[in-house]
């Protein structure tokens, strides 16, 4: 492997010469998880050029492969992985997610370099053919050798599927582009448009409010319209339309009499009497629970006798739901 003397030789073949048969899916929480990464690294360095190492998850079937979630690596001086804590991460997300594999890692730059080809050698313990993507957030199109792709051009991400080229009579690693396609499902696309909206309308309770306000406003701008017309009848700058003066009488007969004495008086009347009604329910439940309370009290105090129990419980249950009949009436008489 002579990749670190290469500098100077592009280690990415250009997608004119072969192409990558990979069936690529790229799902947004590793689009997520990448850029926040960067994002963070970059303020917490006070760098514009940080350097950004993680791990890719996901599930492969032959050359089908979907890349579903990512961690972040540690890394030693010299751009050394560190082993230990990439397996214990690995191991840790097996247990949560059984169904995702170790099928590459991910990483900031405008290209792979050589820099990428050792790192790259790094990971093939794991995999055969670990998988790379990159971000490029600086990248403004396609480069020099790269393949026109409107997702590509859309997202700052290009993967890349590692092959041996043969030059000079000696192998090298070598990076092929590979194209990829965004698929989400329901969960994800709830949850990206929630991030999105930075988070917004959380509660339930808020989007209720929200949609009354929408459909009250609906209702004001309406009811103006309405307003500007009559006004504009009785003034005499708009022609009567009698189907909609109709119309309009009769909704306006239909609305209640809000103004009338009586329509209040009733109306209070038949508030008090919902309050009321709210009110006894209350009482009587709390009657209840204080009943049952003094049930056990009796109980307690008594020491389990098993005089009280054989006559079906404490007796002042028994004058408690059955009418205030007392529990001792027959004993006595």
């Amino acid at each position: 492997m002579s990749a670190m003397d290469t500098d100077e030789i592009s280690v990415v073949l250009p997608s004119s010469t072969t192409s990558s048969g990979l069936s690529l899916a790229l799902h947004p929480l590793p689009i997520l998880n990448i850029s926040e990464h960067w994002t963070r690294l970059k303020l917490q360095t006070n760098s514009n050029a940080p350097f950004v190492l993680g791990a890719l998850l996901g599930t492969q079937n032959g050359r089908e492969i979907e890349i579903v979630n990512t961690f972040e690596l540690a890394h030693e001086e010299g751009d050394s992985v560190d082993h230990g804590f990439l397996v214990s991460r690995r191991d840790q997300y097996k247990q949560v997610f059984p169904s995702l594999e170790f099928i590459g890692w991910y990483s900031v730059a405008p290209e792979p370099t050589s820099r990428h080809v050792a790192l790259h050698e790094q990971f093939t313990s794991y995999t055969s053919t670990p998988l790379l993507l990159l971000l490029q957030p600086t990248a403004a199109g396609t480069s020099a050798g790269s393949s026109t792709n409107v997702t590509a051009q859309t997202l700052p991400f290009k993967a890349y599927e590692p092959t041996i080229e043969i030059r000079d009579r000696k192998t090298r690693w070598v990076f092929l582009e590979a194209p990829y396609n965004v698929e989400t499902g329901e969960a994800e696309r709830i949850a990206v448009d929630w991030t999105a909206r930075g988070g917004e309308g959380g509660t339930s309770l808020e989007s209720h409010l929200q949609t009354q306000r929408a459909a009250v406003k609906m209702l004001h701008d309406r009811i103006l319209v309405l307003v500007q017309y009559v006004t504009s009848v009785l003034a005499g700058q708009a022609p009567k339309d009698h189907v909609a003066l109709r119309a309009l009488s009769a909704l306006v007969a239909s609305l209640p009499a809000s103004e009338n004495p009586g329509f209040r008086e009733e109306f209070d009347t038949e508030y008090a009497d919902v309050q009321l009604t709210a009110y006894l329910s209350t009482l009587t439940k709390s009657a209840n629970i204080l009943n049952d309370l003094v049930d056990k009290h009796i109980m307690v105090s008594s020491g389990g006798r098993e005089d009280l129990r054989g006559q079906g419980g404490p007796r002042r249950r028994g004058m408690g739901r059955q009418g205030g009949m007392p529990g001792d009436w027959d004993r006595l008489h």
